[in-house]
């Protein structure tokens, strides 16, 4: 079960379906959601990732992109039909195009969907600890408002769950490449011992988010760790191993 945004209110987080996490009310025109291990099964890709694939009626093409951990930005500027293919590796994806169900996965990355409802431009980004140092998101948010035409004032970002600060221990090689204008504060690492810490990769986003000149209260977070939820999640972490991952997705009707 997927919900489906209804009226002009902005973004908020809403309940937790058999299926997915679903925020609350942004457009009629938008459609969105965070997966948990029980589905939904959209953006599963049986063939080669990078492909559109054709869907049902509620999801007339499912978009996939083959995630390599980067800083690429796939931007999608007209129609699509199923069995197109997208050449090379994208950690987010960008579109104008309506009926196109834009999907990352995950299992404890955080996923992103960005969305300017005013502008009908949407996004979906798969975010590790590598891109977001390196600015994925910053970079897909620039993106939609010099390509696209997104305006910062109407953009809204939604952090979906992902590996949480309890749970997320990261050593000296991680720790040294976070960006260096990143603030010396204990709500994005927090020290665990000279040479390891516990990393808040959603506060993190956030912070980038906010320096960009979003409104704090267009940024919305999923505060749950996959890590700690197996009932609800996959998780890289806790598992050892790639068992499954969750499917998010964005849509415009």
């Amino acid at each position: 079960m997927v919900l489906l945004a209804e009226g002009p209110t902005p973004l908020t987080k809403a309940m937790l379906p058999l299926t997915s996490w679903s925020f609350g009310r942004m457009s009629q025109r938008m459609l969105h959601f965070f997966g948990t291990r029980h589905g939904p099964q959209y953006g599963r890709m049986n063939g080669e990732p990078g492909t559109v694939k054709a869907g049902d009626s509620d999801y007339p093409l499912v978009v996939s992109i083959r995630q390599v951990h980067g800083t690429d930005v796939l931007s999608i500027d007209r129609p699509l039909k199923a069995g197109q293919k997208f050449f090379g590796g994208h950690d987010a994806v960008l579109t104008n195009q309506a009926d196109a169900l834009l999907t990352v996965q995950t299992a404890d990355c955080v996923p992103v969907l960005l969305m300017d409802s005013s502008r009908g431009v949407i996004g979906a980004v798969h975010a590790g600890w590598r891109g977001v140092v390196h600015g994925i998101v910053v970079k897909s948010v620039r993106t939609m408002v010099e390509r696209f035409g997104a305006g910062l004032p109407s953009l809204h970002v939604a952090i979906g769950p992902s590996a949480g600060p309890c749970c997320y221990e990261v050593d000296t090689p991680v720790m040294n490449q976070l960006a260096s204008d990143v603030p010396d504060d204990s709500t994005i690492l927090k020290r665990t011992g000279p040479r390891t810490g516990r990393l808040d990769l959603k506060q993190l986003i956030r912070w980038q988010a906010v320096s960009l000149g979003l409104a704090e209260d267009h940024i919305h977070t999923v505060d749950l760790c996959t890590i700690c939820r197996p009932d609800l999640f996959f998780s890289y972490r806790r598992e050892g191993k790639v068992h499954g991952n969750m499917v998010s997705g964005i849509m415009l009707k």
